[in-house]
C-alpha cells in the first residue's frame, strides 16, 4: 500500500515537474521569437536605408557621366566646327589658285598661238632663203648637205687619227716607263747566289789506301754500292778522291752522304753499305720535307698538299745552268709577288705560281716530256687551282694566256734567268750558241758578216750595200729575229742589229 502511494506521489510529482518545465520552455521560446522579430525589423530598416543610399549614389554617378558626355560632345562639336572652317579656307585658297592657273593657261595658249604664227613665218622665210641660195649656188639642199657632211667627216677622221696617234705614243711611253720601274724594282729587291750545274759529286778520301777498301774483294763493295744507290762510282787516278756520277740529283746526294759516312766509319762491307745508304735516304727525305715547309713558310703560302711540299724540297738538290732550282723558284716567287703588288692583283697567287713554275724539274728525269708540262700535270693531280696549273704550263710553252698571273710568272722567270751569273753555261754550250746565232744570220741573202756579241745577247749583221737597199733593212732584221725565236732556246732576249753601209775609197795622185 505504501509502495502504491509512493508510486502515485512519484508519478504526480513527475507530471507537475514536466508541466513546470514546459511552462518555462514556452516562455523562453516566446522571448527568442520576440528578439528575432526585433532583429528582423532592424535588418529590414537597415536594408531600406542602404538601398536608398545606393539609389542616391547611382543617381549621382549617372548625373556625373551625363555631364562628362555632354562636355565631350561639346568639345567634339567645337573641333568639327574648327575643321569645317579650315576646310572652307582651303577651298577658298584652292579656288583662287585654280583661277590663277586658268589665267596662266589662257596666257600660255595665246603665247603659243603667237609663237606658231611666228614659226610659220620663219619657216616661210627660211624656205625662200634656201630657194634663193640653191638658185645662186646651183646646188640643191641635199647636195649641199652631203658636201658639208663629207668635209666634216674627213676633218674629223684626220683629227681623230692625229689624236689616236698621240694617245698611242703616250700610252706606249707610259707603259714602257711603268714596266721598267716594276721590273727594275723587282730585280733590285730579289737576288740569290748562283750555283754550278753538275751531274757529278766528288768525295774526298783520307788516303789512297781507302780506294781499295771501297772496291772490296773482287769488287763486291763497289758493286753493292752501285746497285743500292743507282749511281756510278768512278775510281780513277784522281788523288785521294772518288767521283759519283748520276743524272738523278737525289740518288747522287744519297750516295755522296753514304760514302762520306762509310769513309769516316771505316767499316766498308755490303751490309754496312746498305745500312748507311738507308740512313742517308731517310735523312734526305726528312730534309726535303723541311726545305719545302721552310720555302712555303717564308713565302707566306698556305694550304699545299704534303706531296707537293716534299716535291718542292726535292728542288734543293736540282741545278739548272747557274742556279739552284729551289733558290731560283723562291726568287721567281718573290719577284712575281712584287710585280703583282705593283699591279694591284693577288700577291699570294703570284708567289704560289712562281714557286711551283719549275716543279716539273724535280721529276723530269723520271717522266718523259718538258718540265713545264710535267709540272702542270703534277700540280693539277695534287689539287692546285687552274690558275696555278696554267702558270706552270705557260712559263715556257706558247699557250693562250688565260690570266694575268701567267704573264707575271713568265716575266719573273725571265728576270731571274736573265740577270748576270744566273745561267752560267759550260764553255762548249756557250760557243755553240754563239756560232748558231751567226749561222742563222748568215743564211739570209745580202748578209756579208754576222757577229754574236755580249755573251749572245746581241747579234750584229753587216749587209752588202750593193745587193740590198735601205728599205730591206727593217724587214731583214724582223726575219732574222723570228728565225732565232723559232730555232733557238735562250734566256731573256737577243737584240738583232742590222747595218747597211756604203764606203767609197779613192786615191789622189
Amino acid at each position: 500500500m505504501q509502495f502504491v502511494l509512493a508510486l502515485v506521489f512519484f508519478m504526480a510529482g513527475s507530471g507537475l515537474g514536466y508541466a513546470a518545465l514546459r511552462a518555462i520552455d514556452n516562455s523562453k521560446i516566446n522571448g527568442v521569437k520576440n528578439q528575432i522579430s526585433i532583429m528582423l525589423k532592424e535588418a529590414e530598416e537597415n536594408a531600406e536605408k542602404s538601398r536608398q543610399q545606393k539609389v542616391i549614389e547611382a543617381r549621382e554617378e549617372v548625373n556625373r557621366l551625363r555631364q562628362e558626355a555632354q562636355k565631350d560632345i561639346k568639345e567634339r562639336k567645337n573641333e568639327i566646327q574648327r575643321t569645317e572652317r579650315k576646310l572652307e579656307q582651303k577651298e577658298e585658297n584652292l579656288d583662287k589658285k585654280i583661277d590663277r592657273v586658268t589665267r596662266k593657261e589662257d596666257e600660255l595658249k595665246s603665247k603659243h598661238e603667237e609663237l606658231e604664227k611666228r614659226r610659220a613665218a620663219l619657216e616661210e622665210t627660211i624656205q625662200k632663203q634656201e630657194s634663193k641660195l640653191e638658185e645662186i649656188a646651183g646646188l640643191t639642199r641635199d647636195e649641199a648637205q652631203d658636201i658639208l657632211l663629207r668635209k666634216t667627216e674627213e676633218d674629223a677622221k684626220h683629227l681623230l687619227g692625229i689624236r689616236l696617234k698621240e694617245l698611242e705614243e703616250l700610252a706606249q711611253r707610259e707603259a714602257d716607263r711603268k714596266a721598267r720601274d716594276i721590273i727594275i724594282g723587282a730585280m733590285q729587291r730579289c737576288a740569290v747566289e748562283s750555283a754550278g750545274d753538275s751531274t757529278v759529286s766528288v768525295v774526298p778520301l783520307p788516303s789512297e789506301e781507302m780506294k781499295g777498301r771501297i772496291i772490296g774483294r773482287e769488287g763486291r763493295n763497289i758493286r753493292a754500292f752501285e746497285s743500292l744507290t743507282g749511281v756510278d762510282l768512278i775510281i780513277d787516278d784522281t788523288p785521294e778522291a772518288v767521283t759519283l756520277s748520276s743524272f738523278d740529283p737525289i740518288r747522287r746526294e744519297i750516295a755522296r752522304r753514304a760514302m762520306e759516312r762509310l769513309v769516316v766509319d771505316g767499316r766498308i762491307h755490303p751490309a754496312r753499305i746498305e745500312e748507311l745508304i738507308e740512313k742517308a735516304a731517310r735523312d734526305i727525305d726528312e730534309e726535303m720535307i723541311t726545305e719545302g715547309e721552310n720555302a712555303i713558310l717564308e713565302l707566306g703560302i698556305k694550304n699545299m698538299s704534303n706531296e707537293l711540299v716534299r716535291t718542292i724540297g726535292q728542288l734543293k738538290f736540282r741545278f739548272s745552268y747557274g742556279q739552284n732550282v729551289l733558290a731560283h723558284s723562291m726568287e721567281v716567287a718573290q719577284i712575281a709577288g712584287v710585280i703583282a703588288a705593283e699591279l694591284g692583283v693577288d700577291e699570294e697567287i703570284a708567289r704560289r705560281g712562281g714557286l711551283l713554275h719549275d716543279i716539273g724539274k724535280a721529276v723530269d728525269h723520271q717522266i718523259e716530256g718538258s718540265h713545264a708540262a710535267i709540272g702542270a700535270d703534277l700540280a693539277k693531280r695534287l689539287g692546285e687551282t687552274p690558275e696555278i696549273v696554267n702558270c706552270i704550263a705557260y712559263h715556257h710553252d706558247a699557250l693562250e694566256v688565260s690570266s694575268i698571273y701567267e704573264v707575271i710568272v713568265a716575266l719573273a722567270d725571265a728576270i731571274s734567268a736573265a740577270r748576270p751569273g744566273a745561267r752560267r753555261e759550260s764553255i762548249d754550250a756557250y760557243i755553240k750558241r754563239l756560232n748558231k746565232l751567226e749561222e742563222i744570220a748568215q743564211t739570209f741573202d745580202g748578209v756579208t758578216r754576222a757577229y754574236a756579241i755580249q755573251a749572245g745577247r746581241e747579234v750584229r749583221v753587216i749587209l752588202n750595200a750593193g745587193r740590198t737597199d735601205d728599205g730591206a733593212v727593217h724587214k731583214l732584221a724582223f726575219d732574222i729575229a723570228k728565225k732565232i725565236e723559232s730555232e733557238m732556246k735562250y734566256p731573256g732576249q737577243i737584240k738583232v742589229n742590222v747595218t747597211r753601209e756604203t764606203k767609197a775609197t779613192e786615191y789622189a795622185k
